[in-house]
C-alpha cells in the first residue's frame, strides 16, 4: 500500500515539481497555504509524512509545525523542510522545532527520495513499535483482570465455604464489603490514613474483607451453630477463629513463596478485626494504632452489621439503634475516627444494607440446614 506524503509550499511550481517527482512512489497530497494544510488534516487521513516549506504568506512553515507539534493528532507525523534558506541558524532552528530533516533548494531528487525513505521507514518501524506495545499493554491488562477476577472468584468461595457454617448469610460478606469500602474512602484524606488509604489500597480492602470469618471452618459445630449464650470455656474455643484464619493465611503465602500483600492484608484482617481501640479485645489486646487499620476498619463494619442482622440468637436491631451503640462504644471498642466517618456516611450504610437485604425465605432454608449439620453433630457425639 502506497504511503501518504502532504506537500505543502505556496508556489504552484513548486508543488508541481515535486509532485512529479514523488508520484511513481508515494500518494501525493498537496497544499498551497499553512491554513489549507491544516484543513487538509483535520478532516482526512494523516499523512505519513510532510514536506513543508518555509516562506509562505500568513503562517510561515515554522508556525505550522509548531502547531503540528502540539495538537495530539499531528505530533507524531515526521516534517521535512524544503527550503531555500540555505542559512545555518534556519536550519538549526527548524530541528529545534521538531522537524525530522532539512533540505535546502535547488534539490538534489535522488538525496530528496533517499531522505524521504529514510524517514518513511523510520516512521513504519516506530508504529509498528507503538501498536506492538499497545497490543501488550491490551494483553497484560486482559490477563491482570482474568488474573483479579479467578482471585476474586477464590476468595468469595472460600469465604462461602466459611459462611456455610455460620448463621451469616452470603450477604453478609456483599455488606460488609461495601461497608469497610465507604469507610476507607471517607477516610482517604484524613491526616491519620491518607498514607495508607491509597486507591490501591482500598481496592485491596473490599477485595480482602470476605475473609475476615475464615478461621470459623475450623470451630467445631456444636460451638458455631449454638443457638444460646456462649459458656466461658465456648467462648474461648470461639475466639480461636481469629488465630486459625490467620494461620490458614500464613500456609497460603508459604505456597505462594513470595510476600503478597493482598495476603498480608486478609492475614491482618482475619487476625485482628476483634481488638478493641482501648485495648480490651482478643487474640492479643491490641490497642489504639498498634490494631492494623484494616481490622479497625473491618471491626466496625463487621459490628454494624451483626447488630442490624437477624440470627438464631437474636433479632435484628433497627439501623438507628445499631448507630446509638456504635457512637457509645467511640473510643472504646471503636477508633474515634472511624467513627465519626460512619456517623457521616451513616445513610450510605443504611442503603447498602437495603440493597443486599437477607432473604426472609433463604434464612429459614440454611437455618434449616444447620439445624440439620447440629442434630447430626450431637448425634456422633453420643
Amino acid at each position: 500500500m502506497l504511503k501518504t506524503i502532504l506537500v505543502v509550499d505556496d508556489t504552484a511550481d513548486n508543488l508541481s515539481l515535486i509532485s512529479d517527482l514523488l508520484k511513481d512512489k508515494y500518494r501525493v497530497k498537496v497544499a498551497n497555504s499553512a491554513k489549507k494544510a491544516l484543513a487538509y488534516l483535520e478532516n482526512s487521513a494523516l499523512p505519513d509524512l510532510i514536506l513543508l516549506d518555509i516562506m509562505m504568506p500568513e503562517l510561515s512553515g515554522y508556525d505550522l509545525i509548531q502547531l503540528l507539534k502540539q495538537n495530539e493528532k499531528t505530533k507524531d507525523i515526521p516534517v521535512i523542510f524544503l527550503t531555500a534558506m540555505q542559512a545555518i541558524e534556519d536550519e538549526q532552528k527548524g530541528l529545534e522545532l521538531g522537524a525530522a530533516d532539512y533540505i535546502t533548494k535547488p534539490i538534489s531528487a535522488p538525496i530528496m527520495l533517499a531522505r524521504i525513505k529514510t524517514q518513511i521507514e523510520n516512521k513504519s518501524a516506530k508504529d509498528f513499535l507503538r501498536d506492538k506495545n499497545l497490543y501488550l499493554e491490551a494483553e497484560v491488562q486482559k490477563r491482570t483482570r482474568e488474573i483479579s477476577i479467578v482471585q476474586d472468584v477464590t476468595v468469595f468461595a472460600l469465604a462461602s465455604l466459611a459462611e456455610t457454617r455460620d448463621t451469616d448469610t452470603g450477604n453478609h460478606i456483599k455488606r460488609t464489603q461495601h461497608y469497610i469500602k465507604i469507610l476507607a474512602k471517607a477516610l482517604q484524606n484524613h491526616p491519620r490514613f491518607k498514607s495508607y488509604l491509597s486507591n490501591e489500597m482500598i481496592e485491596t480492602l473490599y477485595r480482602c474483607a470476605p475473609l475476615h470469618d475464615i478461621g470459623k471452618v475450623g470451630i467445631a459445630d456444636r460451638i458455631l451453630l449454638k443457638p444460646g449464650k456462649y459458656t466461658q470455656e465456648e467462648f474461648e474455643i470461639m475466639k480461636e477463629h481469629t488465630t486459625l484464619g490467620k494461620k490458614a493465611i500464613e500456609h497460603a503465602e508459604k505456597g505462594v513463596g513470595v510476600e503478597v500483600a493482598f495476603l498480608k492484608i486478609a492475614k491482618e484482617i482475619a487476625y485482628s478485626h476483634h481488638e478493641n481501640y482501648d485495648g480490651s479485645g482478643y487474640p492479643v489486646g491490641l490497642a489504639a494504632d498498634a490494631i492494623p487499620l484494616c481490622a479497625r476498619l473491618m471491626s466496625l463494619a463487621d459490628v454494624y452489621d451483626a447488630l442490624i442482622s437477624k440470627r438464631v440468637y437474636k433479632n435484628a436491631m433497627s439501623h438507628a439503634e445499631a448507630f446509638e451503640i456504635i457512637q457509645s462504644e467511640k473510643s472504646i471498642k471503636f477508633d474515634p475516627d472511624i467513627v465519626e466517618a460512619f456517623e457521616l456516611h451513616q445513610n450510605d450504610f443504611l442503603a447498602i444494607a437495603k440493597q443486599f437485604e437477607d432473604n426472609d425465605k433463604e434464612l429459614e432454608n440454611k437455618q434449616n440446614y444447620l439445624d440439620n449439620i447440629l442434630y447430626n453433630s450431637k448425634r456422633e457425639s453420643l
